[in-house]
Parts: structure tokens; sequence; C-alpha cells
């Protein structure tokens, strides 16, 4: 599982996607949902918007998961 750090106590899916380098812009993330298949804590999600916390833990088909890490 790799770890993703952010800076901030919440950070967007979308920005997620980015941030994790699942995606090279901001715009993809909309399409890069509707495409592939996203859990969050387990739970399939498609909103680029959802938000992320500290211990919350991504599943991408194809991709890995990654665990967020609050610094």
């Amino acid at each position: 599982m790799k770890e993703i750090e952010i800076s901030t106590e919440i950070i967007t899916l979308g920005q997620f996607l980015k941030l994790a380098d699942v995606i090279q812009s901001g715009g993809m993330a909309k399409w890069f949902l509707q495409e592939y298949e996203v859990k969050v804590n387990g739970e399939p999600d498609d909103r680029r918007g959802r938000k992320l916390r500290d211990q919350d833990i991504v599943e991408i088909d194809g991709f890995g998961s990654f665990v967020i890490i609050s610094s």
C-alpha cells in the first residue's frame, strides 16, 4: 500500500488522483472516475469532490491501494 502524504486536513478525491500521479491534470478526474472503479474505505465512489481524510484508504483497479497520511 502506497502512502500519500497531505499537508491539509482534507483533500478531494480529484486532488488525490493528481497528487498520487494517477492522472496528469485535475481536468481528467471526472473522466477517470467514470472509466475506473475506485473504492474509498471499501465502498465504490465516483465523486471527485469526495473528501478524504487521514487514514482513508483508496483502492483503484489497475493502480493499487493508497492510504492518506496527514502531516
